[in-house]
């Protein structure tokens, strides 16, 4: 039976010594594919993305229960399974309340051209990514979940077991059959021990929103900033003129000044960090995206103490001010705005 690895484990006890700040490697480091695996058993980002955040939080609140008689990772999946497979029976129901009904398997049956014989190459790939997709989506959710444990994951057989709770001859007879269904459905394009990882972690990473976001890093005060104090490199700043009279309105200072600018472009989930005037350090995180709103989660550290520490949401078009700690003889305000790519 896997153990937990030693990293894993060092972290772990630090958590239950009461260290926070221990818990964020191992988010950092499963993420992604906690979020895959809710994202293939719900199809739909938000979603995964809602259940991805809940399963760390479940995970963290139930160290003290975990026994370290498995890997950190296969406690965690079992996590993920049980709140997706929860979340989209709740779905199914509300589907089923309003009228809705299941698409045909024959419907997701298409011809899909020879890429050798097509110059359009990458679209043929294209079409061949979203055939399997939707042979995926047409499999029951159970046959989908173990195919994603065991052939995306890379799960042993013991390990998808200790996941789903299940024993492991049935493991092993509904993998079987839920290839047998697979290859039913993509007849020659199932290659599937072989070719589905690579296919399945691309879906999955087109599938991820991407957010172009950017930070900025004002002194607020009533006099101009020290001659000593560093400042961003001056420009004429159009949209922070636009801004001064809200900015005004909510801290009633007569000075605004742009300490840093930052951008970055990024997956939904990744965090981006920079450097802040008086030895501190910003995080922003953008964690989800409805429409035209991106959901932020923005930190401020001094040394190992957080002195900021919120979620916010910015429209395209509309930032989200946060007043900040002290600085000097004033206070750091941070401007964060977000806009996603299509």
């Amino acid at each position: 039976m896997p153990r937990v690895s030693p990293d894993d484990g060092e972290l772990i006890e630090r958590c239950r010594a009461g260290d926070l700040s221990a818990f964020e490697p191992l988010v950092e480091k499963y993420r992604q594919r906690v979020w895959r695996l809710a994202y293939q058993i719900l199809r739909d980002r938000e979603e995964a993305w809602d259940v991805a955040q809940e399963a760390f939080v479940r995970a963290y609140q139930s160290l003290p229960a975990f026994r370290r008689q498995s890997a950190f990772y296969t406690w965690m999946f079992r996590i993920v399974v049980n709140l997706a497979t929860d979340r989209h029976r709740q779905r199914g129901a509300r589907a089923r309340a309003l009228g809705g009904e299941p698409v045909p398997e024959e419907e997701w049956e298409r011809s899909v051209p020879d890429p050798a014989a097509d110059p359009a190459g990458l679209a043929a790939r294209a079409e061949q990514r979203e055939m399997i997709r939707r042979a995926l989506d047409s499999l029951p959710l159970n046959y989908r979940t173990i195919i994603m444990l065991s052939d995306v994951e890379g799960l042993t057989y013991r390990e998808i077991a200790e996941v789903l709770k299940i024993p492991l001859g049935t493991v092993m007879s509904r993998l079987h059959n839920a290839r047998k269904r697979l290859r039913g459905l993509l007849g020659p394009l199932l290659v599937l021990v072989l070719a589905l990882l690579a296919v399945l972690v691309a879906a999955g990473a087109e599938a991820q929103q991407v957010v172009r976001f950017g930070s900025r890093v004002l002194l607020a005060s009533d006099t101009p900033p020290p001659s000593a104090q560093r400042l961003a490199p001056a420009a004429p700043d159009e949209r922070l003129e636009a801004f001064l009279p809200k900015l005004r309105q909510l801290f009633r200072y007569k000075e605004y000044t742009t300490l840093e600018r930052y951008r970055a472009e990024v997956p939904v989930g990744t965090t981006q960090r920079w450097a802040v005037p008086g030895d501190r350090q910003l995080e922003v995180t953008p964690e989800g995206v409805r429409g035209s709103t991106v959901r932020f989660r923005v930190r401020l550290f001094r040394g190992n103490r957080a002195e900021v520490t919120t979620n916010i949401q910015a429209q395209s078009g509309h930032p989200a001010v946060i007043g900040g700690p002290r600085h000097g003889d004033g206070v750091l305000i941070i401007i964060v705005w977000g806009h996603p790519i299509p």
